[in-house]
């Protein structure tokens, strides 16, 4: 007598679909979808397959449900059902294959892509695309991009990705739309260095191909959804990390020179340490001369700045528009007032307190990150006593530097050295949250 064979086990695949729906499935895509007694997906990736499934197989709308998704699966598998879960194209490109097996640990999920849509747009545009970086603003409603957004907008990630490669393609929404990436972009301080090739309603009888608009021209446009961009520039954005000249930067006039100068500059950004990924603090921004350089030096961290001066503040967001820098939010206003609503930061520049110093200093030690630096400039012995007897008090470990710089002048044909202003630069950090 033959042995009988085990039962099946129940199973979870998540299956890639596209627009042209049950047609464009693999012989494998459609056998799962057969056996399965659970289909999960977005109300219009259900309605591709509905008439093709078996009478017994429930359909579950997943719209505004992605927090139950996990525990669907979780019961349906021990009550021995099978789960096929629907995602668009590449379920791991962007999509909700990686999140269920982050949310599924210890149970096997199985994937079954279809062709991204990355992927066809760029065959429909002739562009290879395994040099490309990929974005996603396929989320709520972001409202539109105001230069100084946080990394809370929903265009941030975007922004960021097209203002460190050259080639990004972008997953829209129907809120987030490309003619909203286009108005973002002009906003960012791009025009013509930028082009947009966007894809609409691929695979569908009214698919529509735009290639190489401008981002003005985009930016008035209607694109049916679903659509996907392509942003292209010819060449990375040019200029410097850090060690721009000073008068590269706006300053306030008649009184020219609220800046750090360009010496202290680069040892105060060498001491605080800063990773690509830091959130850093600017408090004093002035001119916004280092906050800027930090923006720089920390392409995937934000800068977050304060400046009491309303004149001050005008010209330090001229200067951040004028060299694109995004990941900087400048507020008018006197420290410590504001502070609170910014995330806990990973090093803090202070180059102009306004007599609420020794309060600073116990603040942002309290607030600093584990490894996280806090740096100070100063000209005057006064806030130089104020500063090393706050640390001490703490019970911070602190250093100080004193810098003197010259720099060449011209005269009669010659040339001699002319003295800067003396600057002591204070390096503190908090013991109690020193990395291991």
């Amino acid at each position: 007598m033959k042995p009988s064979e085990p039962a099946p086990q129940p199973t979870c695949t998540v299956v890639g679909i596209l627009d042209d729906g049950w047609d464009g499935l693999s012989s494998s895509a459609r056998d799962c979808l057969r056996a399965a007694a659970l289909v999960i997906g977005v109300e219009r990736t259900l309605q591709l397959v509905r008439h093709e499934l078996a009478a017994s197989s429930e359909l579950r709308p997943l719209d505004g449900a992605l927090a139950l998704c996990a525990g669907w699966i979780r019961d349906a598998l021990a009550a021995g059902r099978r789960v096929a879960v629907l995602a668009t194209g590449d379920p791991l490109c962007h999509g909700i294959g990686s999140t269920l097996i982050d949310r599924l640990p210890g149970l096997q999920v199985a994937v079954l892509p279809a062709p991204s849509t990355l992927q066809i747009a760029c065959a429909r545009f002739g562009k290879a695309w395994q040099d490309m970086t990929i974005a996603s603003c396929h989320s709520l409603d972001a409202g539109e991009w105001t230069v100084g957004a946080t990394p809370d907008h929903g265009l941030y990630p975007v922004l960021r990705a097209i203002a460190l490669h050259r080639r990004v393609f972008v997953f829209t929404s129907p809120a987030n739309g490309p003619a909203r990436l286009a108005r973002a972009l002009l906003a960012a301080g791009h025009g013509d260095d930028l082009r947009l090739s966007v894809a609409s309603r691929l695979l569908l009888p009214d698919e529509t191909l735009h290639a190489q608009l401008s981002a003005a021209t985009a930016a008035t446009m209607h694109f049916a959804e679903p659509s996907v961009v392509l942003v292209e520039r010819d060449e990375p954005v040019a200029g410097p990390a850090f060690g721009r000249e000073d008068d590269e930067y706006l300053q306030r006039t008649p009184a020219n020179g609220l800046i750090t100068k360009l010496e202290a500059r680069a040892v105060s950004l060498a001491k605080l340490r800063l990773t690509a990924a830091a959130t850093v603090w600017d408090i004093g921004a002035g001119s916004g001369a280092v906050g800027l350089e930090c923006a720089r030096l920390a392409p995937q961290g934000h800068v977050w700045a304060i400046e009491k001066n309303a004149a001050d503040a005008a010209i330090a967001r001229a200067n951040a528009a004028r060299l694109r820098i995004g990941n900087y939010t400048l507020i008018a206003g006197r420290a410590p007032a504001g502070l609170a609503d910014w995330p806990d930061p990973d090093a803090v520049f202070i180059g102009g307190s306004g007599g609420e110093l020794g309060e600073l200093v116990r603040l942002i030690l309290g607030r600093l990150r584990a490894g996280g630096r806090l740096v100070m400039n100063f000209v005057t012995l006064e806030n130089l006593a104020t500063a090393t007897s706050s640390l001490q008090a703490a019970g911070a470990a602190w250093e100080v530097v004193q810098l003197q710089a010259s720099r060449s002048q011209p005269i009669l044909g010659l040339h001699r050295l002319a003295a800067q202003n003396p600057v002591w630069i204070v390096t503190a950090r908090n013991p109690e949250k020193e990395e291991a």
